[in-house]
């Protein structure tokens, strides 16, 4: 059974929606990071950090791409972009991204999902909701 995770983009975010081009910058800006990191302590610290592939997919063009796995340790995880209306006021939506650990994703993926997911809530200054149903505050609450 799959498992997913959100990074929801309240008002006291950095910003208030997103599209699936600036998760993938994100991604890309996190191995770019990582890659420094690697430079610094003489090691190939990317690969490690990031063993996956951005693979875009026909059908999920516009909504979700796939993170493929580049190390046997790991499989893939799905990463897709959304917007929930509130259920106190209809014409307001909030933005949400959803990553998800679908059936067949290892212990590793797992790991790494949730790396991945307190890397961009922290980024973005969003609510992240875990794969466990736990939320954590990216934002400062008043």
């Amino acid at each position: 059974m799959s498992q997913s995770a959100f990074i929801k983009l309240v008002p006291a975010s950095t910003q208030q929606s997103i599209t699936l081009d600036e998760v993938k910058e994100l991604f890309h800006y996190y191995k770019e990071i990582t890659s420094k990191t690697g430079e610094q302590v003489s090691w190939q610290y990317a690969d490690a950090a990031f063993p996956y592939e951005v693979e875009q997919k026909e059908e999920g063009k516009d909504s979700w791409f796939l993170l493929k796995a580049t190390s046997d340790r790991y499989k893939y995880i799905i990463v897709g972009v959304g917007t929930e209306e509130s259920e106190e006021n209809k014409e307001e939506a909030t933005s949400y991204i959803q990553v998800v650990l679908p059936e067949g994703a290892t212990y590793g993926d797992k790991g790494k999902a949730n790396e991945f997911c307190k890397f961009l809530a922290k980024k973005l200054s969003g609510e992240l909701h875990l794969f466990n149903k736990r939320v954590m505050y990216y934002y400062k609450r008043k």
